[in-house]
């Protein structure tokens, strides 16, 4: 829709009982300012317009862009008015929130691109028949460069450094470009644009939620709330990250999906169903004591954990049989029917010398280069059931080369 609100919008909003108040303000919540202010917004049946903008700085949403989602379906389904924000002109500045150094920007085409595979992802969590889509280019698209200077006379440098990570880039002389000063503002401005009541974000987007709420009084409208959710973390316990790797997308395949929930560390597992899945919390101290017994009650929570999250995500048919491959090939030691199939032309000796990063990356196995090189490094990958120490290893057709614990590549003739 392009600067009009959803027709499906209503007025009014169901009132949450006691024990769903704190469903919604504790469960997979990290901070929510001012709390009182939001409880009693909730409380008063008015129809909320909640905000949460997306940047589609790369085309894949993935499961900690699903902590949020899911917070926004759960008070959609209360009856209050989900606003998404097509961050099509801050993708191109890219977010600097926890950057060490500046980003390079995106074209225009670049970002189209991005933003349309983003909204596909969005039905798999929030009702699209319901959602406000917004794109900033309704509004930014009309500024003038007098409207951009009056904007930002409203804050000052000082206020800009006190973001951690400019902060300490400024302090470590790193370099902060102008543009990138100019981000927390635009995120701000698109509160005022679609009038939000709350914004929600993950933690590393609270100063720039808290610059909205700031913004908003100078436009004469009342100051939204900041709601944020804690970040999930990546499949290795470190922070979620595309160029590591370490990511579990929305897109994925059901059986790359419970694969890659299989591959998150023990210590994950109780966070992982506490964000993303809806057992109660008695089930949730449970699994938390199963899985630090180790054995079999970690394996079992795991994968209870992975059918949970494949179910959400592609439905029960292919949760039944992505749980279905797992045990065969893990409980029966099978070779696996979906491991990803990869061409190359064989020599008389049937027998080639391939380069893993480039193979693994091309069967889409591996996300980068980096990656192939660490998990090789790490001992992670190996080649008919032999641990692989070197990018460079011979392989004859049929060869099955294993990623992890889940990822399988089966090299093929491509003269067959």
């Amino acid at each position: 829709m392009n600067g009009t609100r959803q027709r499906h919008a209503t007025e009014n909003a169901r009132i949450p009982s006691d024990e769903e108040l704190r469903w919604i303000t504790t469960r997979a919540v990290a901070e929510i300012i001012p709390r009182d202010e939001f409880v009693a917004a909730l409380r008063s049946g008015r129809a909320l317009r909640l905000k949460m903008g997306f940047d589609p700085s790369a085309p894949d949403l993935t499961l900690g862009h699903a902590v949020g989602l899911r917070k926004l379906r759960q008070l959609q389904d209360h009856g209050h008015t989900i606003v998404v924000i097509v961050g099509d002109w801050t993708a191109r500045i890219g977010d600097p929130s926890g950057q060490s150094k500046t980003r390079p920007m995106l074209t225009a085409e670049q970002v189209q691109v991005n933003a349309e595979t983003y909204l596909r992802q969005f039905s798999k969590v929030v009702d699209r028949e319901l959602t406000e889509i917004r794109w900033q280019s309704e509004w930014f698209d009309q500024f003038t460069l007098t409207t951009i200077v009056s904007l930002a006379a409203k804050f000052t440098v000082n206020q800009m450094l006190k973001r951690e990570d400019f902060a300490q880039r400024f302090s470590a002389q790193k370099p902060i470009g102008v543009h990138e000063l100019f981000y927390p503002l635009l995120q701000a401005y698109d509160s005022v644009a679609v009038e939000a009541d709350v914004e929600l974000g993950g933690t590393d987007q609270t100063f720039n939620l808290l610059v909205g709420r700031e913004l908003q009084p100078e436009f004469n409208q009342k100051p939204q709330s900041v709601f944020t959710v804690p970040l999930l973390v990546g499949t290795d316990g470190v922070k979620m990250s595309k160029s590591q790797g370490n990511y579990i997308a929305l897109n994925d395949s059901p059986h790359d999906m419970y694969g890659k929930v299989m591959s998150i560390t023990d210590p994950l597992v109780g966070d992982y169903f506490e964000l993303l899945t809806d057992v109660s919390d008695e089930e949730l101290s449970a699994i938390r004591k199963a899985v630090a017994k180790g054995s079999a009650g970690a394996r079992d929570a795991k994968m209870r954990l992975a059918r949970e999250i494949v179910l959400q995500f592609h439905g029960t048919e292919a949760a039944d049989e992505a749980e279905d491959q797992f045990r065969r090939v893990f409980s029966k030691r099978e070779r696996p029917d979906e491991a990803r199939e990869f061409a190359v032309a064989f020599n008389e000796s049937h027998t080639i010398e391939i380069d893993l990063s480039q193979v693994l990356v091309d069967a889409g196995a591996v996300a980068s280069k980096a990656e192939v090189r660490r998990l090789v490094s790490q001992g992670a990958v190996e080649s008919d059931g032999s641990r692989l120490g070197d990018l460079r290893v011979s392989v004859r057709p049929g060869a099955v080369i294993r990623v992890g614990k889940h990822r399988f590549v089966r090299i093929v003739d491509a003269g067959r």
